[in-house]
């Protein structure tokens, strides 16, 4: 809904020339849909444990098709109308334009038809909507399922608080530290953490331990709709207050509160607070009277927490913690061995559960009361956890329900996105940045004129996991953290039963059974194997909006074109996806999203300008070298991941394009004027074919233009680039990171100093300077620097004095690589924590004599981690190297810890011009290098493992060999057992 009724706006629009009648239809199609889509946010609201009745259901389910026939056919209509025009001239373009005005009259009027259809049916849903009296469905406290358990976690057996001992212990400190004058003020720690982790248990344990110590205690739940003046009455009454008069405001009780607390020692538990609202209400009652007071709150809600005090983010069960707990509930006893027989099974139980209490508890409740305890039983309940099943038992419904009053408490657009992570299978690490462009193409994220599509995706996730419904982590990938998150499997089922029912997803993976919905509307394909596969031919396909397939499963997709109003492809990693195939899916007009990386694809088809509505295009890792002529028409593009492509004349059209990731070619100084063109750009990627000083003004003005960057990488431009210009104007004062470690320049540009957002740069110099160093030291904001050096610039055994002459004041994280001609001083670097030294034994030893860099003189260093060359370095003189960084930690006062790794071979990347087949013999003829060791050699790009090889001995054989070469980069290694490296390119 929240898509379709822009689309009517815009339909309304002039351009689309309405007929007269067919406006009034759209108008009153809009009015009426406005107001469903206000009944259905109601309902949203409202079935927070106890959904609406089952006709409410089937009304709200069919309003929900309805929109989204209703969008189909809108959009029908509207890509029939601004279909890019033939290129084609003279008599022949003449005739096919006539024919395309005579089209578009009778889309005209078959929309017209269509409207007057819909509103019968718009009108009978009305009715219904009256007969079922849908307006009247109240919003609902929780129901006694969820009260019990409540109580429950409030009067558990003491045999039961597994893991609670340590974790009092600690929040206890957190309450009671510091010193004599600040105990006496009112301290206020959250507990924040999903349903059922065991808050309010932690909290009741607390609470028991230390009622002691103070003057009165009060314990009361906030719970989801609450009503503050109960809250404050209970309060009263258990802290001994006097009796309270029923006619009392709000204000009464407050001031009464503060009256009577005013000279007391008071402790206060406040349980399960959902808006800050509520909390900013009940702080007035607590009063900071320096008498020691302590308050204990628990939400769901981290940003909640975060505004009520300190937080303490509650962590799951340990799985030693969580099998005693299992055992304890089955046995009677938590020393109890469980049978060989069910070993693996119950292990399998306790992965899906999660550490968190209630899911233990609830599911070794019903291992408990079942009739016997055989490993087919207990393999049942592993596969009904998180499978979503309708008919599953009792108490994992009774789980279900906790867990979904975090959903209903998100606002709509985020219960949407919220039920689009049911596609991912269980235990998957989901990657934020494909999830996000995915919610681009599902039309899941709204418009803001003020943020990128990217920065509201990541407010999206950012708030799903304040919400306790989601779990971040990081993953390292070639040296970058991408962003990863988790749903708990038991979100996981949630969300997957919720998808069913509403018909939102359908994924066929071979292993859960389905029922195949008449209208499919989102399609996963996981599996080539199971029934419902071999059905797809025969169910009506028509109604597919979103299509993603699996290699394996690809050769049972049915014919493309049976899905004709597909918004959304994803077929990564098909290998059967050739160039043949692509023109076909480029008669999928409605496309919005198309991910074909890793596919056979070697071009884009021209007709790509068919797809006038595509948002997101990713052909990466493809052997796709240039974009056609046509690719300029696709004026709503948003993103684009290419990889070392080279772009058309006119790219500069694509006035809403925001990220280019991977690299795009530039062949010439002009076509900088374009791509200045694109100033809604945020990351970008610049590979230059033959950089010569023509280059530099054009990049420069080009970088002042685009006033919203905030990645940049550029691979290529080498020599004095940026060292005549002192700021880039207006300049693009975003830039958050930059990556030039594929680039040799002679100096740092005295423009860097500038950039005031910059907080990552990887930068590449041919030597290192004094400037250098001030330019680097001046950047505000820099926390990470990567510094590649290639030769060193004092000679042999002098190095540059690095000291608090050189700012680098929020520096964190340094990488030095190759040549380490510097030494700290003291003051140098103050917050470094993170050191990360990759170096030659022997080459270092030649130029400078040892190994002194000065660590015992970082006074906030913390790790370090030495990367040390060791092809033809003898043991004693790597024994001396590790030795003297070692001995210089001793010395520091942090006692930093230190990983040492020896290095004895090189990772090259290679771009080359020529024949693919003369690769493999060229360089085999390289020393040090064996056929073996080339590995990924396709067109245009090689990769090489090898034995402290100079690899511009590499680049100098290709290009004998008229390959045109060029080092991209090369990459110490650590071995196979070790698959960690750090660049020093």
């Amino acid at each position: 809904m929240s898509t379709l009724l822009p689309k009517l706006g815009d339909l309304l629009k002039e351009e689309y020339k309405l007929q007269k009648g067919v406006r009034g239809e759209v108008m009153f199609l809009k009015a009426e849909l406005e107001s469903m889509e206000a009944a259905l946010h109601k309902l949203s609201d409202a079935p927070i444990d106890q959904p609406p009745d089952i006709q409410v259901k089937l009304w709200a389910r069919e309003v929900k098709e309805l929109s989204y026939d209703i969008e189909d056919r809108v959009d029908t209509y509207m890509v029939c109308i601004d279909r890019a025009p033939k290129e084609l001239h003279g008599l022949r373009g003449f005739i096919d334009r006539c024919l395309d005005l005579l089209t578009k009259a009778k889309v005209r009027h078959k929309l017209g038809t269509d409207i007057k259809d819909l509103r019968s049916s718009i009108e009978e849903v009305s009715k219904r909507r009256d007969r079922y009296k849908v307006d009247q469905v109240a919003r609902r406290h929780a129901s006694m399922t969820v009260d019990n358990l409540r109580l429950s976690a409030l009067y558990k057996k003491a045999t039961e608080l597994i893991g609670t001992e340590k974790k009092s212990s600690e929040l206890i400190e957190w309450l009671m530290e510091g010193d004599e004058a600040s105990k006496k003020h009112l301290r206020i720690v959250s507990i924040a953490g999903v349903g059922g982790l065991g808050k309010t248990t932690l909290a009741k344990v607390v609470y028991d331990k230390l009622k002691v110590q103070f003057d009165c205690g009060a314990f009361v739940s906030v719970s989801h709709s609450p009503n503050v003046e109960r809250i404050f009455i209970s309060m009263l009454h258990q802290l001994g207050g006097r009796n309270i008069e029923a006619t009392w405001s709000q204000q009464q009780l407050i001031d009464e509160l503060r009256k009577f607390l005013q000279d007391k020692r008071y402790f206060i538990v406040i349980d399960d607070i959902w808006e800050t609202c509520v909390w900013e209400t009940i702080q007035y009652a607590l009063i900071d009277n320096e008498c020691g007071s302590k308050v204990i709150s628990t939400t769901r809600n981290l940003d909640i927490a975060e505004t009520i005090g300190a937080v303490y983010k509650l962590q799951p069960l340990s799985r030693f913690d969580s099998r005693k707990l299992f055992c304890l509930r089955i046995f009677g006893t938590e020393e109890t061995c469980i049978p060989n027989e069910l070993a693996e099974v119950s292990e399998n139980i306790l992965k899906k559960c999660g550490g968190v209490p209630l899911a233990i508890i609830t599911i070794a409740s019903m291992l408990a009361n079942g009739k016997e305890n055989t490993r087919k039983s207990w393999f049942k309940v592993s596969h009904i956890l998180g499978s979503g099943l309708e008919d599953s038992p009792d108490v994992i419904k009774d789980m279900r329900r906790i867990l979904s009053i975090s959903y209903y408490d998100l606002p709509p657009h985020l219960k949407t996105c919220m039920m689009y992570l049911s596609s991912y299978p269980e235990d998957s690490g989901i990657w934020t940045k494909e999830l996000i462009l995915k919610w681009v193409g599902e039309g899941f994220i709204l418009k803001d004129q003020r943020k990128s599509f990217y920065e509201m995706g990541e407010h999206y996730v950012a708030e799903l996991i304040n919400r306790s419904m989601i779990e971040p982590f990081h993953v390292y990938h070639d040296r970058d953290k991408k962003a990863y998150f988790r749903l708990h499997d038991m979100v996981l089922d949630l969300i997957t039963h919720l998808s069913t029912e509403d018909g939102f997803l359908t994924t066929l993976d071979g292993q859960r059974p389905i029922h195949l919905p008449k209208k499919i509307r989102r399609l996963s394909i996981k599996s080539s194997n199971g029934q419902y596969v071999k059905q797809l031919p025969t169910v009506g396909l028509d109604h597919v909006r979103s299509l993603s397939v699996s290699e394996e499963a690809f050769y049972s997709l049915p014919d493309l074109l049976t899905f004709p109003v597909l918004r959304l492809l994803d077929l990564i990693g098909c290998k059967q996806v050739d160039n043949h195939y692509f023109s076909i899916i480029c008669n999928l007009f409605h496309l919005r999203y198309l991910r074909l990386s890793y596919t056979s694809i070697t071009e884009i088809p021209k007709e790509i300008r068919n797809l006038q509505y595509l948002e997101v295009l990713d052909v990466s890792e493809t052997e796709v070298q240039k974009l056609p002529s046509t690719f300029d028409q696709l004026r709503q593009l948003l993103y684009l991941h290419v990889s070392r492509t080279r772009i058309p004349d006119g790219f500069g059209k694509l006035k809403h394009l925001q990220v280019l990731d991977g690299t795009i070619i530039v062949e010439s100084p002009t076509m900088m004027h374009d791509l200045a063109e694109l100033t809604e750009m945020t990351r970008m990627g610049l590979r230059f074919h033959e950089w010569n000083e023509s280059y530099e003004n054009p990049v420069i003005q080009c970088l002042g233009s685009l006033v919203k960057l905030e990645y940049l990488k550029l691979i290529g431009c080498n020599g004095d680039f940026g060292s005549r210009c002192d700021k880039v104007t207006p300049g693009p004062q975003l830039l958050q990171n930059i990556n030039m470690k594929s680039s040799t320049i002679c100096a740092v540009p005295r423009w860097m100093s500038s950039l005031c957002a910059l907080t990552i740069l990887h930068i590449s110099l041919l030597t290192l300077g004094e400037e250098d160093l001030h330019v680097l030291g001046s950047i505000p904001s820099l926390s990470h620097l990567q510094l590649s050096v290639e030769e060193s610039t004092q000679g042999c055994n002098k190095k540059i004095v690095i000291n608090n002459a050189y700012s680098f004041l929020c520096l964190t994280k340094f990488e030095i690589c190759k040549t380490i001609g510097v030494v700290f001083a003291q003051g140098a670097m103050p917050k470094l924590q993170t050191l990360v030294l990759v170096f030659g034994v022997l080459e270092t030893l030649e130029k400078f004599g040892d190994f002194d860099f000065g660590l015992e003189n970082l006074s906030s260093l913390m790790h370090v981690d030495a990367w040390m060359g060791c092809s033809k370095a003898k043991s004693e003189k790597l024994k001396a190297a590790e030795d003297s960084i070692r001995t210089a930690l001793d010395m520091n006062p942090n006692k930093p810890t230190l990983n040492c790794h020896e290095t004895n071979w090189l990772k090259v990347n290679i771009q080359y011009e020529g024949c693919q087949s003369n690769i493999k013999k060229i360089l085999s003829k390289v020393d040090g290098v064996s056929k073996k060791s080339i590995i990924h050699p396709k067109q245009g790009k090689v990769t090489i493992s090898v034995d402290d090889v100079d690899p511009t001995t590499t680049i100098e054989m290709l290009n004998k060999a008229g390959m045109l070469a060029q080092l991209l980069s090369y990459t110490y290694l650590g071995g196979e057992e070790d698959p960690t490296r750090c660049s020093i390119m």
